[in-house]
């Protein structure tokens, strides 16, 4: 059994102002993933240059955190939002969704292709190897603030988590998905993308990967309170909103293969 290592979320302290760790994981990933595609965008089948490298990742950025918190409180929270809809700006009070994320990137994916003539699948390809830097990088967040923690366990890496209801050793969901969400996502995309690929097999591949790595977590991640289990015991909301992107994934790869032997 581990003890979780309890980790001040306030990184650093000055006066009034306080910096936490998560805001920091969020900016260490942005700027990872901008190196990186700055180092993409060198490629001579890059869409876009190194220069509007910057701009994609401020649009990029809107994305994340307008979609991420927007999908948190409708997917996650939407009883507590229709009591109290100015919840959904109290950010500082924490909760940010993946999936609304997603729905946010691909809207700025979309603007800022228009911006730059380009289409969204160009772009959606483009950026889908970068995203699990920031995906990791959350996660270690996510853990750093001893939330999202997994269910009870006796497994011998069972941790302790001073922010859960009991004194009982649960999964530490949060480095499970590290790995599979940051560092084995972050590896096959890569790898994948390395060489040009038909048209949206990069971003078919992006939505299978996740859809598959988030909905296997899901097992042993203990659902939101406030959702609890939706069916079966055990279908939670982030499986429900993860198998519609294996089967678009799945989907994409297929069409994106036949449609380049055509």
């Amino acid at each position: 059994m581990l003890q979780h290592p309890q980790i001040d979320p306030v990184a650093i302290a000055i006066g009034p102002l306080k910096i936490h760790w998560y805001g920091l994981t969020y900016l260490v990933g942005f700027l990872v993933g901008w190196w990186l595609g700055r180092l993409r965008a060198r490629k001579p089948w890059s869409p876009i240059t190194e220069v509007q490298m910057g701009d994609m990742l401020f649009y990029i950025a809107l994305g994340v955190i307008l979609g991420g918190r927007f999908g948190y409180v409708i997917f996650y929270n939407f009883g507590a939002f229709a009591a109290d809809p100015l919840m959904l700006f109290r950010v500082w009070e924490g909760g940010m969704s993946f999936h609304g994320g997603l729905l946010g990137v691909m809207f700025a994916m979309w603007w800022f292709g228009r911006k730059v003539d380009r289409t969204f699948w160009q772009i959606a390809d483009f950026v889908a190897p970068l995203v699990p830097v920031g995906l990791g990088a959350g996660r270690i967040g996510n853990f750093i603030n001893g939330e999202l923690w997994g269910k009870p366990t006796d497994v011998p890496w069972g941790m302790l988590f001073r922010t859960a209801p009991d004194a009982l050793a649960r999964h530490p969901s949060q480095l499970y998905q590290f790995a599979l969400e940051g560092v084995v996502f972050f590896i096959i995309l890569w790898w994948f993308s390395s060489k040009p690929r038909p048209r949206m097999a990069v971003s078919g591949l992006f939505l299978a990967c996740y859809g598959v790595f988030r909905f296997l977590v899901e097992f042993v991640r203990q659902p939101d309170p406030q959702l609890g289990y939706l069916a079966f015991d055990w279908l939670t909301m982030g499986q429900v909103l993860s198998f519609p992107m294996i089967v678009a994934g799945v989907a994409l790869m297929v069409f994106a293969y036949r449609r380049n032997a055509e």
